[in-house]
């Protein structure tokens, strides 16, 4: 039980003391990660519900939960230099492996007190998703070099050395770290496994899914962290951005629905027009301004940071996250 943190209560200015039981947060991290191991454990093809293979998730509930603890310490860190009250991050466990395979919906912050400043928006925003990106960069890094040979697979599924690998069924959509890394990577003595079979190696599967929850976050949109960044860079400008990314989510949403009427092309997802009905109710477009010290600059450092982020997005976007064929 910690000795909990002071804050300083917005509406009268007066600093008060008081003891935050952690207890919460402290069983919201076991319980996800039990759920990721059971996710681990289905990676593995292997019965999550049966105890005795609960070692077998154990690496991927790990290296899941590196990726997700680095992008929420990361706000939580920014935040604390620069004096706004946050909590411990919150993890959200999902144990329905049927619905979401990955055993959790992520984690996340609570701001206690308001940001007041450009700065402090820009690097509260931006130290999450690129703390998270860089853990999953080298997660995947990491995978690539040490990727075993195909016998790893055969032991897996053994009827692939009669029926050979399957490029069908449940396929993590390629976005250009994915595609590069591949052509980088591969050679005539490497075995490099194609995208429906690579939720079995789980440097592969958490650095691919390490870039999703990136790209997510990164994008300029509302109070999302790319929201963020683009509202402190650009101010009510960031407006044309927002509604520019937000019309792409509509038209790779719209294109996930093309198998529907007979054509067969898959470069989008109905999955994004869920993601623009959230955007538009909840998260909204346009971030709120809350910011007035515009006349403050980002700064050099700030503004190329803030640029690559915008990169980091497009490098790690998905238009096909998940297809089934």
């Amino acid at each position: 039980m910690s000795e909990g943190i002071e804050f300083y209560e917005e509406q009268t200015g007066v600093k008060k003391s008081r003891k935050y039981f952690y207890i919460i947060n402290i069983l919201l991290f076991v319980a996800t990660f039990f759920t990721t191991t059971l996710s681990g454990v289905f990676w593995a093809n292997r019965d999550p519900y049966q105890l005795y293979n609960f070692p077998a998730g154990l690496l991927y509930s790990f290296l899941l939960l590196s990726v997700i603890s680095a992008h929420e310490f990361g706000h939580y860190f920014a935040a604390r230099i620069h004096k706004v009250d946050v909590t411990l991050p919150f993890y959200i466990p999902f144990p329905f492996i049927f619905l979401n395979p990955f055993g959790t919906m992520g984690a996340v912050i609570k701001m206690k007190s308001r940001t007041q400043t450009r700065k402090s928006l820009f690097d509260i925003g931006i130290a999450g998703p690129i703390s998270g990106w860089v853990m999953a960069m080298a997660i995947l890094i990491y995978g690539y070099f040490t990727l075993p040979p195909i016998s790893y697979l055969f032991k897996i599924h053994p009827e692939y050395q009669t029926t050979g690998i399957p490029t069908t069924g449940f396929t993590f959509g390629y976005n250009i770290v994915f595609y590069v890394f591949e052509k980088i990577f591969s050679g005539p003595k490497v075995f490099i496994p194609p995208m429906n079979e690579i939720y079995h190696y789980p440097f592969l599967c958490v650095g691919w899914f390490g870039l999703l929850i990136t790209a997510l976050n990164m994008m300029p949109v509302g109070q999302l962290d790319g929201g963020h960044i683009s509202y402190t860079m650009f101010g009510e400008n960031h407006k044309y951005l927002a509604y520019i990314v937000f019309g792409l989510l509509i038209f790779f949403g719209l294109a996930g629905l093309l198998p529907l009427v007979g054509l067969n092309y898959n470069f989008g997802s109905a999955n994004w027009l869920v993601w623009s009905i959230l955007i538009f109710f909840v998260i909204k477009i346009k971030h709120p301004p809350i910011v007035t010290d515009f006349h403050e600059p980002l700064g050099t450092f700030r503004t190329i940071l803030g640029w690559i982020s915008f990169i980091i997005f497009v490098i790690s976007f998905c238009p096909v996250p998940i297809l089934e064929n």
